[in-house]
C-alpha cells in the first residue's frame, strides 16, 4: 500500500485520519475498488486502529468506502448512471455558488479570483515556448489547472453559504480522480486549444461575478460544469 501522509496533533486523530484517507481516495492514491484494512491504513498513517475505524465510519456515510468485513472496506466504485447523477448534482451546486458569489462576494474575494486568473494567463503564455507533449509542458498545464481549481474554490467560498459548501465538499469527492485525469487527457490531445477554452470560460464567469450579474454567472458556470462532466463520463466509460 502507498505510504500516506504523516499526521500532526493539531486536530483529533480521527479527524486527521478522515482527511488523509479521503484525500488519498480523491487523489487516486487509493484506487476505486481497492480493498483496504483498518490495520493497513493505521500502519500507513502510523497511528492506532481506533481513529482509523472512526474515520472509516464517516467515509461510509460519505459513500466513499463500502464495508466488506468487520475490519476491512473497499474503496467505492460507481456505475455510469450513479456518476452521471453525482455530476448533475455537482453542476447545479456549482452554478448556484457562482450566482451567490455574484450577489455576495467581497472586493477582496474578487481580487483573489482575478489574481488567480492572471496567474493562469501568465502560465498560458509560457506554453508556446515548450515542446508539445513534453514533461515540461505537462507540468505547466498541471499548474494552469491548479489555478483553475483555485478559482472554483474561491467562487465556492464567495457564495457565503455553509450548507452549500458542505454539499460541494461531499459531491466533489465522487469521480475527482477521473475528472483530473480526463482534463489532463483532453489538454494533452488538444494542448493550447483546450487550455485556452477553459481559461476563457473561467474569465467570463469572473466577469459576470465582478459585474454582480448572478443570472449570467450561474448560466456560464452551469455550461462550463456540464461540459467538464461530459468529458469525465466519456473518459470514464469509453474503455
Amino acid at each position: 500500500m502507498a505510504q500516506l501522509p504523516q499526521l500532526t496533533i493539531s486536530a483529533t486523530l480521527g479527524d486527521q485520519a478522515y482527511t488523509a484517507i479521503r484525500e488519498a481516495i480523491v487523489s487516486g492514491v487509493l484506487e476505486r475498488g481497492q480493498k483496504v484494512t483498518e490495520r493497513g491504513l493505521a500502519e500507513s498513517l502510523d497511528i492506532s486502529a481506533t481513529p482509523v475505524r472512526e474515520a472509516l465510519r464517516r467515509l461510509e456515510q460519505d459513500r466513499l468506502v463500502e464495508r466488506t468485513g468487520p475490519r476491512s472496506v473497499r474503496i467505492a466504485k460507481y456505475a455510469k448512471e450513479e456518476l452521471r447523477e453525482f455530476s448533475m448534482i455537482g453542476d447545479s451546486l456549482r452554478a448556484l455558488a457562482a450566482r451567490l458569489a455574484a450577489e455576495k462576494s467581497t472586493a477582496e474575494q474578487r481580487r483573489q479570483m482575478h489574481a488567480v486568473l492572471d496567474q493562469a494567463d501568465r502560465l498560458r503564455g509560457q506554453t508556446v515556448e515548450l515542446t508539445p507533449g513534453s514533461d515540461e509542458e505537462r507540468k505547466l498545464i498541471e499548474e494552469i489547472l491548479h489555478c483553475m481549481r483555485q478559482f472554483h474554490s474561491l467562487v465556492d467560498q464567495a457564495s457565503g453559504n455553509a450548507t452549500l459548501l458542505q454539499m460541494l465538499h461531499m459531491v466533489d469527492a465522487f469521480g475527482a480522480d477521473e475528472r483530473r485525469n480526463s482534463v489532463l487527457s483532453e489538454v494533452s490531445d488538444e494542448r493550447r486549444t483546450a487550455v485556452d477554452a477553459r481559461y476563457h470560460q473561467h474569465r467570463a464567469i469572473y466577469d459576470a461575478i465582478a459585474a454582480g450579474n448572478g443570472r449570467r454567472a450561474e448560466e456560464l458556470m452551469n455550461a462550463h460544469s456540464q461540459a467538464s462532466s461530459s468529458s469525465l463520463l466519456t473518459a470514464r466509460f469509453s474503455h
